[in-house]
């Protein structure tokens, strides 16, 4: 399978860092996707929506943890080759 990972918005905030879009066989594309910074470090969270009780539900999640793992080193490999390409830009 082929995945592509593009890092759409780059957020300064203090927990949220990144939106990411990740597609496979350019067939099926997820949006959504976020950059989180967290006490134990950056993480990726796919894409959820609040259910009515306030707790957060994914929208779509990988079942496997080889997927998981996969759309996570991706996505992270991409969001730092976006702020090191930023922060080449400003020099």
């Amino acid at each position: 399978m082929n995945m592509r990972v593009k890092i759409v918005k780059l957020i300064d905030a203090e927990k949220l860092k990144a939106y990411a879009t990740a597609s496979f066989d350019e067939k099926f594309l997820i949006t959504g996707i976020k950059v989180i910074d967290s006490v134990n470090g950056l993480f990726v969270a796919m894409p959820s929506r609040r259910k009515k009780s306030g707790e957060f539900a994914d929208i779509c999640f990988p079942i496997t943890r080889e997927m998981r793992e996969q759309i996570s080193a991706d996505v992270l490999e991409a969001y730092k080759a976006e702020i090191e390409e930023g922060s080449q830009k400003q020099e």
